[in-house]
């Protein structure tokens, strides 16, 4: 597939995981790809992937946190590539499973400020670029946990639920002003994102219902590949007439 041939992208958190998925899959349909990331070693390694198959890439070293940062990724796809097309603003992290009145202050605060600060920031230095370039299309990367409430995740899962507001608005400010604005709802996928918590191993040996993390009518977990896909197409000229869209990407969960 080239649907996305000759576009300049941007993909946060695209060291690992739906991040670098998505960054590969879209070199593979032809675009140039501004790998974002805040641990260097595996966003220069996403790079090494995507140019060992013939593509294009550029390593940008990206606190999604810090204003100054996200503008500089925006300015390095115009300064290398010539502009910017497309945009994902997948980078999020996952603090794990507490009562909300065992959440203490710094951890509530830095949750937020990754996963819905961060996607603020990018949306807020993406869209002047995309407005200038003519057009373009934003997908924030949100969760399951963006629609639906889930016990013991409540910082994680406001987050994910102002990923998706902040979505909604954006998309009707940019309508008619050539930027579409969409986002995915992954479901349980194969990522990296809990290597760093503590995850409860029995899932009846917690107070809290863990079946929207692991019961799914499809029976199995995702792959980042799929949601790359549907990242791709909501990218691609193939969903025009698509904004203000959240799709689960979630093996039927959110029809259960």
């Amino acid at each position: 597939m080239r649907g996305l041939d000759g576009t300049v992208a941007v993909v946060t958190g695209a060291g690992s995981g739906i991040g670098r998925a998505t960054a590969e899959r879209f070199a593979e349909e032809g675009a140039s790809v501004v790998v974002a990331d805040v641990v260097e070693d595996s966003g220069r390694e996403t790079v090494d992937l995507i140019e060992g198959e013939g593509g294009e890439a550029t390593f940008v070293d990206v606190d999604v946190t810090d204003l100054d940062d996200v503008q500089r990724m925006v300015d390095v796809a115009v300064d290398t590539y010539g502009g910017l097309d497309v945009a994902v603003n997948n980078a999020g992290i996952l603090t794990g499973f507490e009562d909300v009145t065992d959440v203490d202050e710094d951890e509530w605060d830095r949750l937020l400020d990754v996963n819905l600060k961060g996607v603020w920031a990018c949306v807020r230095a993406e869209l002047p670029a995309m407005e200038d370039g003519g057009g373009g299309a934003i997908v924030n990367v949100a969760s399951e946990a963006g629609l639906v409430g889930m016990a013991g995740l409540s910082n994680y899962t406001a987050s994910k639920h102002g990923v998706v507001g902040l979505t909604k608005s954006v998309a009707l400010e940019y309508a008619g002003r050539g930027v579409r604005v969409n986002a995915v709802a992954p479901g349980p996928t194969e990522t990296n994102i809990s290597d760093d918590v503590e995850m409860p191993t029995d899932p009846d040996a917690v107070e809290f219902d863990m079946s929207a993390m692991s019961e799914v009518p499809m029976g199995r977990q995702a792959q980042p590949e799929e949601m790359a896909g549907a990242i791709a197409f909501l990218c691609s000229d193939d969903a025009s007439y698509v904004t203000g869209h959240t799709l689960p990407v979630d093996g039927g969960q959110a029809a259960d």
